[in-house]
């Protein structure tokens, strides 16, 4: 049997974080940096992959492996079961997998590698999905590794098409390409800080979306769309301060204000305004820190140098509580930009490398586009 390859982009979130398991809208963008897979069928069903300096794993595909939590293999466990449970699988693969996307950075690293391990299984067992097949059982992988999100990192990865971003909406699921706008350039900056959401911060991660979606049952109602129809939300919270625990509260907060700024944002964009889709993101970190407290200092400083430096927005993307920094720039400022930061925040920090640490984020097509 010939060998094949897979490849699936990282992606990076412009706006909306932390509200796609509430099913509000958000506006992600594929990335350039990529997770390559290249495979060969085997005659059997067993799954093995190798992945740089990480341990190889092998299991068969239909059996339940006793993986530690944290463990890499586990994104190959959950992949295999999103294959199984939608189709019959007669063949497993032997993958070698490669990246130039960083990873615990935010930059959904994790689905990428999940949805490649996916496609490479349906390949090696002559089955083409649609986007709207991968779609509906992607998340459900994610919720196996235990970490509770939504489908906005599987839609951007699978579908986003070169040159936009991707309005991804959900119940009903819909996307739709959000062209950048000539002149604009988004920087990834990497805080040197990692994020493990399959380790450690797993149950602070899920809590968030725990304490968003109790606060939502307890001021009585079942979706976040309707209170977002009403016309006074201020009102609304103030009443139920009383009945909420803190935790509750800032992520009742978060969320509705971000599904808001959502909103102002596709409206900047379509209006080519960057001055305001800046003060946007801004405004988003500050709720990110503020209100569900996912920030750290390494990430506060290096929002505050790439601000200070002349960028027109700049806040944490993906889960937080370490990896990336999104900015936004005039493309005629990137280079000054960048080579600002690095004099500001990452001289003194032998660990950058430029090629992985801070780069363009180029909008990129899906690996089914």
């Amino acid at each position: 049997m010939s060998r094949d390859f897979v490849s699936v982009p990282g992606r990076v979130n412009l706006i909306g974080e932390h509200i796609d398991y509430h099913n509000l809208p958000v506006l992600p963008m594929a990335l350039d940096r990529r997770v390559r897979i290249e495979f060969e069928p085997r005659a059997d069903r067993l799954l093995r992959a190798r992945s740089g300096p990480y341990p190889e794993r092998q299991f068969e595909i239909s059996a339940h492996p006793d993986f530690r939590p944290g463990d890499w293999g586990i994104y190959l466990y959950a992949a295999s079961q999103i294959a199984l449970s939608r189709w019959s699988l007669r063949y497993g693969i032997d993958a070698r997998i490669t990246a130039d996307l960083p990873s615990a950075a935010g930059l959904s690293s994790s689905s990428a590698l999940l949805t490649g391990i996916v496609l490479a299984l349906l390949r090696a067992n002559e089955i083409e999905p649609s986007i709207a097949q991968m779609l509906e059982v992607l998340p459900d992988g994610e919720q196996l590794v235990g970490t509770r999100g939504g489908g906005m990192d599987h839609a951007a990865v699978v579908g986003a098409k070169a040159g936009c971003a991707l309005l991804v909406q959900f119940a009903p699921f819909k996307i739709e390409p959000v062209p950048i706008p000539s002149g604009w350039t988004f920087l990834v900056a990497h805080s040197l800080t990692y994020a493990q959401k399959s380790g450690a911060l797993k149950a602070e991660y899920n809590a968030r979306r725990a304490a968003g979606q109790q606060a939502l049952e307890k001021i009585g109602f079942s979706r976040y769309q309707d209170v977002l129809a009403l016309p006074d939300l201020d009102t609304l919270i103030r009443k139920n301060e009383a009945n909420l625990t803190e935790p509750e509260l800032s992520a009742f907060r978060h969320v509705t204000s971000e599904a808001r700024r959502l909103q102002a944002a596709l409206e900047a964009i379509r209006k080519n305004e960057p001055g305001s889709f800046g003060k946007i993101l801004v405004e988003s970190h500050e709720s990110l820190r503020d209100e569900l407290r996912v920030s750290n200092p390494a990430l506060e400083e290096l929002v505050a140098c790439a601000l200070d430096a002349g960028a027109l927005g700049a806040r944490v993307t993906g889960a937080g509580f370490g990896g990336c920094v999104l900015v936004l720039c005039r493309t005629e400022e990137s280079i000054s930009l960048q080579q600002k930061l690095i004099a500001r925040f990452y001289a003194n920090r032998p660990e950058f490398v430029r090629q992985n640490h801070l780069f363009e984020a180029i909008p990129s097509a899906g690996a089914l586009e």
